[in-house]
């Protein structure tokens, strides 16, 4: 059901916000998606080098932190903008 749901989502971001009519709300779910996405890994790096070293490396966490709250707040504008594009659908 999740990989339905998930397929579904993106066909039809693809089919309502770029083929019928462009929206920008694309963009901010890829970009978001993105950053969310490459903040696993660098959340990864810091608990190794924490475990190996016993501090955290400040650069690492700046740059987790800035991708994590990027992320996520492009990640809630998309959807707001969704929610605004699709109010007159209750």
């Amino acid at each position: 059901i999740s990989w339905l749901l998930v397929k579904l989502f993106f066909k039809r971001l693809k089919d309502k916000y770029v083929i019928r009519d462009f929206h920008p709300l694309v963009f901010f779910y890829g970009f978001g998606l993105s950053l969310l996405a490459l903040s696993v890994p660098l959340f990864l790096r810091i608990l190794m080098k924490f475990a190996m070293t016993g501090i955290y490396p400040r650069v690492n966490l700046l740059v987790f932190m800035f991708c994590a709250i990027m992320g996520a707040q492009t990640t809630m504008f998309a959807m707001w903008f969704d929610m605004e594009s699709n109010k007159d659908l209750k």
